[in-house]
């Protein structure tokens, strides 16, 4: 979490929404942040995760979370969890859109699947999605411990539980053929161009932060790439607003870092 001072000046500063990341998992942190007066707290991989094992539990807050997701389990879990907002996790701080490109099309390509099961098949798909909040039972386990089957395995819900929620959400997944919750691209995107292709895979829109502030001409670049999202549909015009904004981002190779912050979470 930043300095909670800075957070407050940026609110008293400014008139558009502010959104303030909390580490993965810290409730405590989400809860100052919300007492802070933010509008969104992001519960992001970016910072150091704060609990092994599980996410916060969202749905105990007033105030709406932005999640990131690799895969659909991953939003689904999110998005049960009480996620008002879904980014693919792309790779923040490179300047790279692949891994963001590579979270969008295995989100889409599993909605299709999704959309062509039946509730049986579902079912399935959702005690699979489940898995990733049995960490804790199976390390408690390796002590002797046994967890009876009718046993809260996070906050207050059972195994059964989240299966049932996570069903419910991949329910909603299959009527609406999206997210039940806005889907923005973030991870990488560094110019116009990238903002146009993550709209064009169907993105509700993008969040860009390092790709603007690590640019040759940062208030050039916000205005080019909200210019390309309100207008991704138009080559024209994602041509036009790309002249003369002077070095983007420098891009680094995904496989030369020595971290990936995408793996954060479950």
């Amino acid at each position: 979490m930043a300095d909670p001072k800075k957070i407050e000046e940026i609110i008293d500063a400014v008139t558009i929404p502010v959104m303030a990341k909390c580490r993965i998992g810290h409730v405590a942190e989400a809860k100052a942040l919300e007492a802070l007066g933010v509008d969104m707290v992001d519960e992001s991989e970016v910072l150091t995760p704060a609990d092994p094992f599980f996410h916060v539990d969202k749905r105990k807050f007033v105030i709406p979370f932005v999640c990131g997701a690799r895969s659909l389990g991953e939003a689904c879990r999110r998005i049960w969890e009480g996620a008002a907002m879904i980014r693919t996790k792309g790779e923040a701080g490179t300047g790279n859109v692949i891994e963001a490109v590579r979270h969008m099309r295995l989100m889409n390509f599993a909605i299709k699947k999704v959309c062509k099961m039946d509730e049986e098949e579902m079912h399935k798909l959702a005690e699979e999605y489940a898995k990733a909040y049995t960490k804790l039972v199976e390390e408690v386990g390796k002590e002797g411990l046994k967890i009876k089957e009718n046993e809260p395995i996070y906050e207050e819900y059972t195994r059964d539980e989240i299966v049932k929620g996570i069903l419910d959400v991949l329910k909603e997944v299959k009527e609406l053929r999206r997210l039940p919750v806005v889907n923005f691209a973030a991870g990488g995107i560094a110019t116009p161009a990238d903002a146009a292709l993550m709209m064009q895979l169907g993105a509700d829109g993008v969040f860009v932060g390092s790709g603007i502030f690590k640019s040759e001409n940062p208030p050039a670049y916000a205005r080019a790439i909200v210019e390309a999202v309100n207008n991704w549909e138009n080559a024209e015009v994602v041509a036009e607003v790309s002249k003369g904004l002077g070095e983007a981002m420098k891009g680094k190779e995904i496989d030369k870092l020595e971290e990936r912050l995408q793996v954060r979470g479950i």
